[in-house]
């Protein structure tokens, strides 16, 4: 079970776009430098993303990307679903074959681990992880004014 680089830059990405959008349209470039990653993987990622109506863009200067919807209704699984990735704890990818033919005895505890993953991502809004990052940010403002005193 694994959630692969592209899930997680996907979540990355989104929610920088998220953090940002209050100034307009976020370039893939800005996402690139803030979080450190490919422009190029990233532009692939945001194909995903537009492609399942997540995100919208816009081409030339000033342009870049916007959520599609309220970040209060786009979760964590939407977002891994959009660049099709799977958290999948068995061995089989739950086509229960896990031993050639049939399933393994411990078929059951790592599809009900899946089921619980996919629940807790499916419960996790976009909007969430905006407010722990504002959460974040003022109290290492906090942590620095008291400190400059």
């Amino acid at each position: 079970m694994r959630l692969t680089t592209k899930g997680r830059y996907a979540v990355t990405a989104i929610l920088d776009v998220a953090l940002y959008e209050c100034n307009g349209p976020v370039s893939v470039s800005d996402v690139a430098e803030r979080q450190g990653l490919s422009p190029s993987y990233l532009e692939k990622l945001f194909s995903h993303l537009k492609k399942k109506g997540l995100v919208s863009g816009r081409k030339g200067p000033g342009g870049g990307y916007k959520l599609t919807e309220s970040s209060h209704l786009i979760t964590i699984a939407n977002v891994i679903d959009a660049v099709n990735e799977t958290v999948d704890a068995t061995k089989c990818g739950g086509s229960k074959n896990c031993r050639g033919q049939g399933r393994c005895i411990t078929h059951d505890l790592w599809a009900g681990l899946s089921n619980e993953i996919r629940n807790f991502l499916e419960g996790v809004s976009i909007s969430q992880l905006v407010a722990q990052q504002k959460n974040k940010k003022n109290t290492n403002v906090k942590i620095l004014k008291s400190i400059t005193r």
